[in-house]
C-alpha cells in the first residue's frame, strides 16, 4: 500500500505511529488479508510478487466494507481501489525488474 508523500516522509523518518489510523488500519487488514486467506497461501500465491498484488486487490474485493454494491463497484473500476490496486501492479513490476533497490 503506497501511501501519499506525507505518510510515505514519516515512515521514512520513523514515524510510522504518526500516519492517519485510517491508513494503519487499512494496510493492516491487507496484510492480514494477505497471511490469512486461504488462497493467499496456496504456492502459486505466498512469498511472490503476485501474492502481494493480490493481497492488494483482494482486500478491497473480499475484505473491505462499502456503502452498497455500486460504491464497492464504482471504487474498484475508478476510484480508490482501481488507483490502489494500480500502484500496487506498478510497485510489484518494479520490484520484480529491479527488486528492493527500487524502494531506496
Amino acid at each position: 500500500m503506497k501511501p501519499n508523500k506525507e505518510v510515505l516522509q514519516k515512515l521514512q523518518q520513523g514515524c510510522g505511529d504518526e500516519n492517519s489510523v485510517v491508513y494503519r488500519n487499512i494496510v493492516e487488514e491487507v496484510y492480514s488479508y494477505a497471511m490469512g486467506d486461504q488462497t493467499q497461501q496456496m504456492a502459486t500465491t505466498a512469498g511472490t510478487v503476485f501474492g502481494a498484488y493480490n493481497a492488494v486487490t483482494g482486500y478491497f474485493q473480499n475484505v473491505r466494507r462499502f456503502k452498497d454494491g455500486e460504491a464497492k463497484f464504482k471504487s474498484i473500476i475508478e476510484g480508490a481501489a482501481k488507483q490502489r490496486a494500480q500502484v500496487a501492479f506498478e510497485l510489484c513490476s518494479d520490484f520484480s525488474i529491479n527488486g528492493a533497490l527500487q524502494f531506496n
